[in-house]
């Protein structure tokens, strides 16, 4: 049972879901402190200095006994905001992503074009030019 623990834990698609996990983790705290630092600040100031964490429904005041119930709204606000940039962001990184993805794809291509296809196109560029050169 061990070994085949081992064996698991020792596959690629493991190690690569671990790795992708971690770096996951970094990538929230990144986004995070970019939202919570720079743009709700930002979109505070937009909104006349209004702090949306701490925008609430208070139901019940606090008193020496009881403690204060209130509807957060703005944590919900403040959530729905980050989610929308953190999508925004994602989606810019996957767009840059991709391009950079088809680019190299295309490279490729480009480098691998057989010498059969390349040798019968410039054949082909030659008999065209020869056409042309009769009509004149």
């Amino acid at each position: 049972m061990i070994k085949e623990f081992k064996e698991f834990v020792a596959q690629g698609s493991v190690l690569d879901a671990a790795v992708g996990f971690v770096l996951g983790l970094t990538f929230k705290a990144i986004v995070d402190s970019v939202v919570n630092g720079i743009l709700m600040p930002v979109i505070g100031y937009i909104t006349a200095g209004i702090d949306f964490s701490s925008l609430k429904i208070v139901l019940r005041k606090a008193t020496d006994s009881v403690e204060e119930v209130a509807i957060s709204y703005g944590q919900v606000i403040q959530s729905l905001v980050t989610f929308i940039l953190v999508a925004f962001f994602l989606f810019l990184v996957v767009r840059v992503a991709n391009k950079a993805r088809r680019k190299k794809e295309d490279e490729e291509k480009v480098e691998t074009m057989p010498e059969a296809e390349a040798e019968s196109e410039v054949e082909l560029l030659k008999e065209i030019r020869d056409l042309l050169s009769k009509e004149d």
